[in-house]
């Protein structure tokens, strides 16, 4: 007598697969049935004014016209500003051994890094320098570096006024004296002619 060449295990493995099989049919023809078009009511979606997503349309009593020549498409061109490369900034912390450091820029109060090479002069912790930036390969570096020295320049001109208003009277008393002789030796003059 021959024996089966069905063993149970093949005959499960198939059982299985007959199921899914099936189950995957079944699935497909309660998709078709229940198939959504994009003409149906609930594949509609609408923006409201604000940019949100709603299922519910725009009330038409709130609608706007827009005119054609309003609507910009891309981004609108800048004005350039005129940039003063050079700014002014303090250096918060400089390691002289390693040469390096940053500065902390007095206007935008970014920091800033800078490499001694990039110097002018030495620099230590909390001068004030004048410095320019250029993008670094890991983000803005400092270049051109030197110290700023303040001038003072309202302290100058009122020093200026106070010492010239001292010369004044002294110039005024010599501009007289010269004014008595001149008349004093014109008529010395006169009479040798």
């Amino acid at each position: 007598m021959a024996r089966s060449q069905q063993s149970f295990s093949k005959r499960e493995r198939e059982l299985k697969r007959e199921k899914k099989r099936k189950e995957k049919e079944i699935k497909k023809l309660e998709r078709q049935e229940n198939k959504m078009t994009l003409d149906s009511d609930d594949m509609i979606a609408y923006v409201d004014e604000f940019g949100q997503v709603t299922s519910t349309p725009p009330d038409p009593s709130t609608r706007v016209e827009v005119k054609l020549e309003d609507i910009e498409i891309g981004i609108p061109k800048r004005e350039e500003e005129e940039y003063d490369p050079i700014r002014t900034g303090i250096v918060t912390f400089f390691n002289e051994s390693k040469g390096f450091g940053f500065i902390r820029d007095l206007e935008t109060q970014e920091s800033v890094f800078v490499h001694v090479n990039n110097t002018k002069e030495e620099v230590r912790e909390n001068n004030k320098v004048r410095f320019e930036t250029e993008q670094g390969p890991r983000g803005l570096a400092a270049v051109k570096v030197e110290i700023w020295r303040d001038t003072a320049p309202a302290a100058a001109p009122a020093a200026s006024e106070e010492a010239a208003a001292e010369a004044a009277p002294e110039a005024d008393s010599a501009a007289d004296a010269t004014a008595d002789s001149a008349p004093a030796a014109a008529a010395n003059a006169a009479p040798s002619e």
